[in-house]
């Protein structure tokens, strides 16, 4: 690994940092506690190119790596999850599908318009009785000769109402198991598809989360992705890089709030000097500092490996695995020693102590990353 940014890399950070420092945080509580959507941010992003940053040129994206993906996440997550959440979405899992595995004429007119941030796209895997164990697929796509009969309920999705192009997880063949799941290519207003309310959460509220329900949707048989059966396969290859987001966005939970820890430690007097001249509370720091540059460090590793085209599946485990741990801890501390200050809403920590938490639960929970690197390490 070179640990030397690029030029166009540290553009691409501070870009991102930019955004971040000068628009997010304008509106960040607000729209937290209203649970409101960040229509003009997202839109935004799209201008900056962050919506398709990994995708090729020739389909209209920016043609970066990952290393810059992960570099733009990290300083976006350090004050707004939920947009970070919209951004790995539409990256991770709806372009980097279509690109990696659809066909020219699916990219064509899915991929362009999802990749210059005309449409948001939307990853639809989870069920009310599939969540870590997507095997256990019960949205059926009936096979009617040209086209797909969807019926079946998906919940947690992110982009669930916003998105105008969704990628759908579904069961074909139920006697052939996982061997019979099929991803289909569906247009959000198609005829049958209807969206639950919004999702009341803990933590990334300004985010979109719905449920979708789906009754009698005909989708065609053109918009299945890759071959029959092949839908399994094709979640579990797009959600190892999916990880690698959501390893970039606790990092950047977790440096948000290593930062403003810092910050409130050198302002804040206590026993006759600053808070951060106690060693009880410089100690708490280094400890969190140590953790985020670990943090960071297998995030770049996982990106560095797949730019490099080099397996990179249980590199990304490692770092979805950490990152969300020490992204939970972190946060905490940060409220710690805040203080009462940091159980109020103003001083920001105790929000991205409540983000923290989803990066333990979704895109795999931190207890699937264990299996996934345990097996790797028992592996013959």
């Amino acid at each position: 690994m070179n640990f030397n940014f690029t030029e166009e890399q540290l553009m691409i950070q501070q870009a991102a940092r930019d955004f971040a420092q000068r628009e997010l945080i304008k509106d960040v509580i607000e729209r937290d506690e209203k649970a409101e959507y960040p229509t003009q941010h997202v839109k935004t992003m799209a201008e900056l190119g962050f919506l398709g940053m990994l995708v090729d040129p020739r389909w209209d994206g920016g043609g970066m790596d990952t290393v810059s993906y992960v570099l733009a996440m990290e300083e976006i997550s350090k004050v707004d999850a939920s947009c970070s959440v919209i951004m790995s979405v539409n990256n991770s899992l709806v372009c980097y599908g279509l690109e990696a595995f659809g066909n020219d004429v699916q990219r064509e007119k899915y991929l362009k318009p999802l990749a210059r941030g005309e449409k948001i796209g939307a990853f639809l895997l989870s069920e009310p009785e599939a969540g870590s164990d997507a095997t256990r697929q019960h949205t059926l796509a009936e096979d009617k000769g040209d086209y797909y009969l969807v019926n079946g309920t998906k919940n947690w999705i992110t982009n669930g109402n916003t998105a105008g192009t969704y990628l759908v997880i579904a069961q074909t063949h139920p006697e052939k198991g996982h061997k019979g799941i099929n991803c289909l290519i569906v247009d959000r207003n198609s005829e049958g598809i209807s969206v639950g309310p919004h999702e009341n959460k803990m933590g990334m509220r300004s985010s979109d989360t719905h449920s979708v329900m789906f009754t009698d949707v005909k989708v065609p048989k053109e918009n299945r992705i890759g071959e029959d059966g092949f839908g399994f396969k094709f979640a579990m290859k797009t959600l190892e890089g999916g990880r690698i987001g959501i390893a970039a966005q606790a990092l950047g939970i977790a440096s948000g709030a290593l930062e403003r820890a810092v910050q409130y430690a050198k302002e804040r007097k206590a026993f006759g000097t600053v808070i951060a001249n106690h060693q009880a509370i410089a100690f708490k720091l280094a400890d969190m500092a140590v953790k985020v540059e670990n943090a960071r460090n297998l995030c770049l590793k996982a990106a560095w490996l797949k730019d490099q085209h080099l397996p990179y599946g249980v590199a990304s485990s490692y770092a979805k695995y950490y990152a969300a741990e020490i992204a939970m801890e972190v946060t905490t501390q940060a409220v710690q020693i805040h203080g009462g200050y940091g159980y109020v809403k103003e001083y920001h920590v105790e929000r991205l102590m409540r983000e923290a938490k989803l990066t333990q639960i979704y895109e795999g929970t931190s207890e699937i990353q264990q299996i996934v690197i345990s097996r790797d390490l028992l592996k013959d």
